[in-house]
């Protein structure tokens, strides 16, 4: 086996490995992952918006309440000093029962207006209610591709090991030099630093070289170095 086999077991074994980290980075649930969590985030935002509605919807319902109950609070008293027999001149005790007669009135109009509010919040709780389903739903979802994709990486991250090491021992029988020139190669070159010679083709690039360049590579000693005259990429003869 001459050192050019060797390193095209060095190729091999590299290439191996990235497609096992393209497929690692690749997982099919690392995709639906990201997907469930833009539709999540999609969730959160109509949330905040249908949350805010009824902060203020609500905000102005304890405003009318408190309004409310305070007026009611003030005709309750009016009641009792009415029929309490403290007041007895008939001008007074009429316009006493005047402005109860207005306070019921403004109580009466409070309460239609919270009963608007209160028909406009519903449907932003049913809203609410439903989006929070939903999310919960999603919440799940997310953790099962979490642990999907945990699954995933703990097989491809095995087979990486196992190649990494196989890698490691294929490059120890290589010259230093030559291991660095290729490794040199590998990051110009898309990952591929050597390819067969096969048929007056280079197998990187699959383009064939001139006749003469096949000639003269013909007659030099089989442990020199030849690279593709196109593409750059090492030689295996």
């Amino acid at each position: 086996m001459s050192r050019w086999d060797d390193l095209l077991a060095v190729q091999e074994h590299d290439t191996t490995v990235d497609q096992l980290e393209h497929r690692r980075r690749a997982l099919p649930a690392r995709a639906e992952l990201e997907a469930a969590m833009a539709e999540l985030k999609g969730l959160e935002a109509q949330a905040a918006t249908v949350e805010a509605q009824r902060h203020d919807l609500g905000r102005s319902q304890s405003r009318l309440e408190d309004e409310i109950s305070s007026l009611n609070e003030r005709a309750a008293q009016h009641d009792k000093t009415l029929y309490g027999g403290t007041i007895s001149n008939p001008r007074e005790l009429q316009a006493m029962q005047d402005e109860i007669g207005a306070l019921k009135r403004r109580v009466s109009q409070l309460e239609d207006q919270e009963l608007e509010l209160m028909e406009q919040i519903e449907p932003l709780d049913a809203d609410l209610a439903r989006l929070s389903t939903e999310r919960t739903a999603l919440d799940e979802r997310a953790a099962a591709l979490r642990a999907q994709i945990a699954e995933g990486e703990v097989e491809v991250d095995a087979a990486l090991e196992s190649v990494r090491e196989q890698r490691r021992a294929a490059g120890a029988q290589i010259d230093p030099d030559l291991l660095s020139e290729y490794e040199g190669l590998r990051k110009q070159l898309g990952g591929v630093a050597i390819a067969k010679l096969v048929n007056g083709h280079c197998g990187g690039c699959h383009l064939g070289l001139s006749a003469m360049e096949l000639d003269r590579i013909k007659k030099l000693p089989l442990e020199e170095a030849v690279t593709c005259e196109e593409c750059g990429r090492l030689l295996a003869r």
